[in-house]
């Protein structure tokens, strides 16, 4: 039964000032001088440059508030811009609105050059092949992962050639045309798994000893190479220790994804823009902010002009239209400047307190001497929110005299030694990375012994979790780490 009342309800809502304020809070120094570009080509209102203190306070306190008091028993209609244009045609067949306005926009830049496919397509037409080759080629190129390896069973592709391109062939047609593939450059493209990939790529090298072992490796102990079972292999193989070194160094050398080297030279280098510069002088540290990260903004002068001119003339309603337009270009204008403003003193504010927690990392660029910190321990210290301070945190760089480091860095989970201290999980991590480093490779440590020598210095930790220490540091397990 559906029925009418009358409720009370408090509920917290978002202006549109805050959320905008929220995510200039959030985007680093370079999308922020992208950001300030775009509200000034949007806003006219708006310009770089130092404020004129003593002809903004007038505009800002009486003009505005003269003009708000004259205009409020009049209609307030919005000034439109297309009333100065003779097109009849409607505003909703010109553009399209079918988002939020306080939707993020993520722009996907559109790449240039030739693609990986491309290139080898063009490779294969300078092959000395047949049309029909060439045409099984081309669709072979296309079913090609991003790795350059063919995942796709051939009876598969022999059935798409059948019905999409009305080529008819059989396995072994398609065979030869692959044959035709796995030719081109860079070596080891078209094939079907790692063993083949890497094969291929052996037999373009000089058939030198060293060479004609690591294949003969790879063809017939490849199992037992993928494990590190070196001494079957030697044994097997009837080989000394030397000789399985010289064709383990010879694969070791080998691209286990040729697909990525075109995309990884042409893809262009992403330069950083620290947000913050914290350096150490005389034993004492200075922070500063960006000054990419704080440009100075004004109001235009053109528009304090119209509005002093406004103020002169308030009593001609010919002009209300274009003053309700100055107006609310002028208070978007204060609005952007305030925000930018108070994104620099969050920043300030809550980097001052990172500095203050990992003073020593900062003075002495040890990593070992940074202390356990989660984004409750800065937000209780600047009093604020912590998803503000997760926002802060967000992408942003910092230089300090040992590097550059993101910002998330500094923030790590606590842990509890045998003297009952907290320390960071990160000067863990990092006693086990040195403490591999300087393993003999021939027997490399595992995690139990890595327990125990944790233990040794004080850290009472359980195996599983120096396990997990040791994935996140991308280190593999004692039995893949071995060498001779």
């Amino acid at each position: 039964m559906l029925k009418q009342g009358l409720y009370q309800k408090l509920q917290q809502k978002l202006s549109p000032q805050q959320i905008q304020l929220m995510k200039l809070l959030q985007v680093p120094t370079v999308e922020l001088e992208q950001r300030i570009k775009q509200e000034i080509e949007e806003n006219p209102a708006l310009e770089e440059g130092t404020t004129d203190h003593e002809e903004e306070e007038p505009i800002a306190e009486q003009d505005l508030s003269t003009e708000s008091e004259d205009t409020s028993n009049d209609n307030e209609e919005e000034f439109d811009l297309t009333d100065y244009f003779d097109d009849d045609t409607p505003d909703y067949k010109l553009s399209v609105n079918n988002k939020g306005r306080d939707d993020e926009e993520r722009e996907i830049p559109l790449s240039g050059g030739t693609t990986f496919q491309e290139a080898l397509v063009q490779q294969l037409a300078l092959r000395d092949i047949d049309e029909r080759t060439e045409e099984m080629g081309q669709h072979l190129i296309g079913n090609l992962d991003e790795d350059g390896y063919l995942r796709r069973d051939l009876d598969a592709i022999v059935n798409d050639l059948a019905f999409t391109q009305n080529i008819s062939c059989t396995k072994e047609d398609l065979d030869r045309a692959l044959k035709e593939v796995q030719a081109l450059d860079p070596a080891g493209v078209g094939a079907r798994d790692l063993r083949e990939c890497l094969m291929l790529q052996l037999e373009r090298r000089p058939r030198e000893v060293a060479v004609i072992t690591a294949h003969e490796v790879l063809d017939k102990h490849f199992e037992a190479f993928t494990k590190k079972h070196y001494e079957r292999i030697m044994e097997r193989m009837e080989i000394d220790e030397e000789a399985l070194k010289a064709a383990i160094d010879e694969i070791l050398h080998l691209n286990p994804k040729p697909g990525n080297t075109a995309r990884e030279t042409s893809k262009p280098n992403q330069e950083i823009v620290p947000d913050f510069q914290v350096l150490s002088i005389d034993g004492q540290l200075e922070l500063q902010l960006n000054g990419r990260n704080a440009p100075e903004l004004r109001i235009s002068r053109t528009y304090r002009d119209m509005m002093k001119e406004y103020a002169r003339h308030k009593k001609d309603k010919d002009q209300r239209e274009a003053i309700q337009f100055i107006k609310q270009k002028i208070d978007a204008a204060k609005w952007f400047i305030d925000a930018i403003k108070q994104r620099q003193n969050t920043l300030l504010l809550t980097m001052e307190a990172i500095v203050e927690h990992q003073r020593d990392f900062f003075l002495t660029g040890d990593e070992t001497k940074l202390k356990p910190m989660i984004l409750k321990d800065i937000a209780e210290k600047v009093h604020l929110d912590i998803s503000t301070v997760s926002r802060v945190a967000n992408s942003k760089y910092v230089q300090t005299n040992y590097g550059t480091y993101l910002l998330k860095y500094f923030f790590s989970e606590s842990l509890s030694t045998d003297s009952g201290e907290e320390v960071s999980t990160r000067e863990v991590k990092k006693i086990l990375n040195d403490a591999i480093d300087a393993e003999e490779k021939r027997k490399p440590l595992t995690d139990d012994q890595l327990t125990a020598l944790l233990k040794e210095k004080g850290y009472n930790i359980a195996r599983r979790t120096v396990a997990k220490y040791r994935e996140q540091l991308n280190i593999p397990v004692a039995r893949l780490r071995k060498e001779l």
